[in-house]
């Protein structure tokens, strides 16, 4: 474990150089959205495109792949949201406290590690991982909350749905990569050697931005920011795995990929629809405080049970 913790230390120091940078103020709030605009919309899609526009439909879509995480996921999430509800918390807030259990920071910090630590075979495993987050997931608490506040689903709500999905860069680099393989057409030379620096920036990038938008986070409500953090490191991982090793054919690598995936800490993109709707933002930035630090340690222990497993 000593040796893979070493391995994941120099991205967590790039998370600590982000935070420092934040705390400090040399890097203020509104550097960090221009930068986390960059990243996402430029190196992390030109990175996500180069990854599927080598893999096959095949090697991303597996039916008992999806069926393991989603299975394991749903039960992780139905649990967050009984407990929260029996906490007597509103609808919304128990389906973002949920959302903090299932949702792992997968595109700004699993995609860039995990394919360099377990390889680059881990890139389709993952990119599952992160479709079945933004497509499944992502739209569920804009369902429940709308339904919560409304009183029913519209059908302005799913067309608003279908648009979003539409305009994130993620899912249209990873659609539009996977066509490209489908044509079977070589990425020429220079297109390569594009794609291959601007990604380049992705990892260096999300990690700073990830450490400087948690410099601005604080630890309020610690308790049950501290649940959610289990829920999100031990819990989702552990259902994850029952799931892909025991209950699903998942092949065994990609089943190991699948556990570190879920392994990660709450995603900031929980955050933002936190903010966005107004319900419990602090609650889930102390969750992403307390998780990001605590993975630390979880991260390489659950990587290191991977490789025994």
């Amino acid at each position: 474990m000593l040796a893979i913790f070493l391995k994941t230390l120099p991205f967590f120091a790039l998370i600590g150089l982000g935070w420092g940078a934040g705390r400090l103020r040399f890097f203020p709030e509104v550097a960090t959205e221009w930068l986390t605009r960059f990243v996402f919309y430029f190196a992390l899609s030109a990175m996500l495109f180069r990854f599927a526009a080598n893999l096959s439909v095949a090697e991303v879509f597996d039916p008992a792949f999806a069926l393991a995480y989603l299975s394991a996921s749903a039960a992780v999430y139905a649990l967050a949201f009984a407990v929260a509800l029996a906490r007597r918390v509103s609808i919304p807030e128990a389906s973002v406290e949920a959302q903090c259990a299932v949702i792992g920071n997968t595109g700004f910090l699993g995609v860039p590690m995990l394919t360099m630590l377990l390889g680059p075979a881990a890139a389709g495993p993952v990119l599952m991982v992160l479709s079945i987050d933004l497509i499944v997931f992502s739209s569920l608490i804009t369902l429940v909350i709308t339904a919560a506040r409304e009183g029913q689903v519209s059908p302005r709500i799913v067309g608003v749905l279908a648009v979003g999905l539409l305009k994130n860069p993620m899912i249209v680099a990873m659609v539009a990569g996977l066509c490209w393989s489908g044509l079977r057409l070589p990425l020429p030379g220079p297109a390569e050697e594009f794609l291959t620096l601007l990604g380049a920036a992705a990892t260096p990038g999300a990690l700073f931005a990830i450490g400087a938008s948690l410099a601005s986070k604080s630890a309020e409500r610690f308790a049950v920011a501290l649940w959610l953090g289990f829920a999100k490191l031990v819990l989702h991982p552990a259902a994850v795995a029952f799931a892909a090793f025991h209950l699903f054919a998942v092949d065994r690598f990609a089943a190991g990929a699948m556990v570190a995936a879920a392994a990660l800490p709450v995603a900031g993109n929980v955050y933002i629809l936190a903010r966005h709707y107004g319900v419990a933002p602090q609650r889930v930035s102390a969750s992403i405080l307390i998780s990001t630090a605590t993975s630390i340690l979880t991260i390489p222990a659950v990587i290191a049970w991977i490789g025994g497993a």
